[in-house]
């Protein structure tokens, strides 16, 4: 099974319709999170870069788009994706691999520091949602 395929979404019809899963979930986003957190001056700086590189395609917050998955997931945590794989990607776009977004593009303008505040942000969003 695809994390986000057309199976996924077929079982999660069924599941609510046989209330296994609350109705609010949704393929494609990551985890729920509780009402936002203020976030805090040291992050801000990731925030206002993410947004502006990262939001169209990640969503608010990091949660997912139709055109883009959610870093706050799982499969985003330190240990499976590290801190370098987000340089990475930014620099030198990624081959799809985990979801069926389409490969994604490198991101123009941004600077090793631009990514490092980025990741902060997201890594900072990430542990708001119990995930590391």
């Amino acid at each position: 099974m695809t994390l986000c395929g057309a199976d996924t979404l077929r079982w999660i019809q069924w599941a609510g319709l046989f209330g296994l899963l609350p109705v609010s979930v949704a393929c494609g986003q990551g985890v729920a999170m509780q009402e936002a957190a203020p976030v805090p001056a040291e992050f801000r700086s990731g925030e206002v870069k993410y947004n502006a590189n990262c939001a169209r395609c990640h969503g608010e917050r990091a949660g997912g788009t139709a055109q883009g998955p959610p870093l706050v997931h799982k499969i985003y945590e330190p240990n499976h994706h590290g801190d370098p794989a987000f340089q990475r990607a930014a620099a030198n776009g990624v081959r799809a691999h985990h979801w069926k977004f389409g490969d994604m593009p490198r991101i123009d303008g941004v600077t090793p520091e631009d990514i490092q505040q980025i990741t902060r942000y997201v890594r900072w969003l990430q542990r708001q949602a119990g995930i590391m």
